[in-house]
């Protein structure tokens, strides 16, 4: 099957990717030359665990192409899947200028039926607005009649684990409202679904609402968790002995009850202020989402807090090693990552932080160019060096069993502040060194 992805982000590139490696000739579009440029020399744009080898060798077998050439791409793809950034505006709602110019692109160009699958999250009623786009775009060539479809496949990808996610999907969604979009859809995931059909067709508005409704689920239960975890320290509760005992509990289950500095990335954050914005245009304020939204602010703070209540507010002369800038593990994301909070805090008291990170230090020092009294360590010990405490942040597999004899002799104050809870209190305190965790004794 012949398919075209518009956008080689997290998303594109990985749905592109994937496709092709069941056999599809797939052709993925970007306006960025500089990112075409890196996919056709061989390398990728992203840090994303299998990726790189799953588009070589899909480069190689002709499967998958990259180009710039709109044209070239709308006459491709049946299926034409716009996978575009939809970034908050400044009211928080999504900015769907790429996916409607996007839409108008291939309104403009085609010439026989299409297939427009929203991939992008998009707010609900974003189908009847590319269905609107294209038909505008038909009729200004005199074309009205001209037939296409559009439906929404809204991705559930995990980054870090996006290639595993894609390939062995636990769930499929597909909104739709004519057959023709139905039957070529479930021809294109059903060798994704083979032992098990996991495919779940609805109206487009309800698959444009399940993708927010489930990212805001998850959100909402990593807020819960961290405002427990403030609660725990309070009352002299362990909050990982907490997290244990509910999470046994099958109604409750264990995913996305483990405490720590707040959520970032490129989803939540974004997803959980678009739909609340989604709510308040529809007269339904949400107390639910604008709760999630501030218990993460403040629990990006937590550490902070911790640092300061330690050293107080000026901390002029301190260095900190920070483990982890990433804002989860096996990515190099750093959009909305808690540490990009704390550096800053921590700088703008005084202190200088030497930080670490095995992937995004490249990415970081993108975006937090400039920022005096933050430097990079190419190592864990490199990152301790004339440092007075620790701080970590990500929970990176290095930093799970480190040499914590290491970190004692180098650490001037011998103190941690673990913000994911890596370790056991007891163990880490036998090396001589003061533990500060998120909601622990």
């Amino acid at each position: 099957m012949k398919v075209t992805v518009i956008g080689t982000g997290y998303v594109g590139l990985v749905t592109g990717a994937c496709l092709s490696e069941m056999g599809n000739h797939v052709m993925c579009l970007d306006v960025d030359p500089a990112k075409i440029k890196i996919l056709n020399d061989g390398g990728i744009p992203i840090h994303e665990p299998g990726l790189l080898e799953v588009v070589r060798r899909n480069v190689a077998a002709g499967r998958l192409e990259f180009t710039t050439d709109i044209e070239k791409s709308v006459a491709h793809g049946t299926l034409q899947f716009i996978a575009v950034g939809t970034p908050p505006d400044e009211d928080g709602s999504a900015d769907l200028q790429y996916v409607t110019a996007a839409a108008r692109n291939i309104g403009r160009l085609m010439t026989d039926h299409k297939v427009i699958v929203d991939k992008s999250t998009v707010p609900v009623g974003t189908g009847d607005k590319v269905r609107a786009a294209v038909a505008d775009e038909l009729a200004k060539r005199g074309l009205p009649e001209m037939e296409f479809s559009v439906c929404s496949n809204p991705e559930f990808l995990k980054e870090g684990a996006a290639v595993a996610d894609f390939m062995r999907p636990d769930r499929i969604v597909v909104g739709a409202e004519d057959e023709r979009a139905i039957l070529l859809m479930k021809a294109l995931y059903q060798p994704f679904v083979r032992n098990r059909d996991r495919m779940i067709i609805t109206d487009i508005r309800s698959a444009e609402f399940i993708k927010y409704a489930a990212n805001c689920m998850l959100a909402t239960r990593i807020s819960f968790m961290n405002e427990m975890s403030r609660l725990a320290e309070k009352v002299g509760a362990d909050i990982e002995m907490v997290r244990v005992g509910i999470g046994s509990d099958p109604r409750i289950g264990t995913q996305f009850l483990y405490p720590g500095v707040g959520y970032g990335g490129s989803c939540f954050p974004k997803d959980v202020k678009a739909l609340a914005m989604i709510a308040a245009e529809n007269g339904m304020p949400s107390k639910m989402l604008t709760a999630v939204e501030e218990v993460n602010e403040e629990q990006k703070m937590v550490l902070v807090h911790k640092i300061v209540a330690k050293y107080g507010e000026d901390l002029s002369g301190k260095t900190f090693a920070m483990w982890g800038l990433a804002f989860k593990p096996n990515t190099d994301d750093m959009r909305e990552a808690p540490s990009r909070v704390i550096i800053q805090e921590l700088l703008a008291r005084g202190a200088k932080v030497q930080a670490y990170d095995p992937v995004a230090a490249t990415e970081a020092q993108r975006v937090m160019e400039g920022w005096a009294g933050l430097s990079y360590a190419e190592g864990q010990k490199q990152a301790l060096e004339g440092a007075d405490a620790l701080v970590i942040v990500t929970e990176w597999k290095e930093f799970r069993t480190p040499d914590f004899d290491g970190i004692a002799s180098s650490l001037r104050d011998k103190i941690v502040f673990d913000g994911r809870n890596l370790y056991e209190p007891e163990l880490i305190r036998s090396f001589g060194l003061e533990y500060l965790s998120i909601g622990r004794r």
